[in-house]
């Protein structure tokens, strides 16, 4: 065995390295995306079915090999049906990651305080908020479907968007950077057999799971039965009463790749 290794390393060329590790980093790369998803655990089982394979080929074991491979596929099938939400997600990433811009994290701290004394405003009146903070992945899709902005973060722009009555008060606000690019904006809802029953009347919280499904965006929302204050994201919904603790979660999410 040693010598059929060896043999192979004095074949190898500089292409040949240069391939393994292409394909090593194509591997860990996925892995990235799909860490803390569903989808990883889905790859773990992909693996684990790989493994029973080629160890039914090196065993020469005709039978299971047969029925190991005739049922990858409808696994495969099921895989692209079960976590359709998550692949088209692992697609935009992809697209996404290159145009990374830390300039535009940088000036959104510079008006995180304005944002949590909004938040706190609108948790202690009881009166319900839905914001999204782009990460990587452009949110100017669902900008589009709201009111124009374009304004700079502040508390008293927060809180008049989101006061009762208001036109805009509905839909959610989204942010880039410290800027309120739109308002009154709708975003997608999860699929109903993935959620709760707790969660199935809570509009702006079934928006929030929608959004940090579809995209990297971590989404803030505020009840206006309670005033709990929640942050969704990557389909997660996540309850914070520490303004300090959601504030460490959030600027830690948006600085992760």
């Amino acid at each position: 065995m040693f010598a059929d290794i060896w043999t192979i390393l004095r074949q190898m060329t500089v292409l040949d390295v240069l391939d393994i590790l292409l394909i090593a980093f194509m591997i860990y790369y996925v892995i990235l995306l799909i860490k803390d998803t569903k989808a990883y655990q889905a790859a773990v089982g992909l693996a684990l079915i790989g493994a029973l394979y080629l160890l039914t080929v090196w065993g020469r074991l005709g039978v299971s090999n047969r029925i190991i491979r005739s049922f990858i596929n409808y696994v495969i099938i099921a895989i692209i049906v079960l976590f359709q939400s998550e692949i088209r997600r692992f697609l935009t990433e992809i697209g996404s990651r290159t145009f990374r811009k830390p300039f535009v994290l940088r000036s959104f701290q510079e008006k995180i305080e304005d944002l949590f004394q909004a938040i706190d405003f609108l948790s202690q009146k009881k009166i319900g908020a839905l914001i999204a903070i782009e990460k990587e992945i452009s949110l100017s899709t669902y900008a589009d479907r709201g009111v124009e902005v374009d304004a700079l973060l502040s508390k008293d722009l927060l809180v008049s968007i989101f006061f009762p009555h208001s036109p805009l008060h509905d839909g959610a606000v989204i942010i880039k950077g410290d800027s309120i690019v739109a308002a009154g904006c709708l975003l997608p809802l999860p699929a109903a057999h993935r959620l709760k029953s707790p969660l199935q009347t809570r509009t702006r919280h079934l928006a929030a799971i929608g959004l940090s499904e579809e995209t990297d965006a971590a989404v803030i929302v505020i009840s206006e039965e309670t005033g709990t204050v929640s942050l969704a994201i990557k389909g997660r919904l996540e309850k914070h009463d520490d303004k300090d603790a959601m504030e460490k979660r959030l600027l830690g999410y948006l600085r992760d790749r």
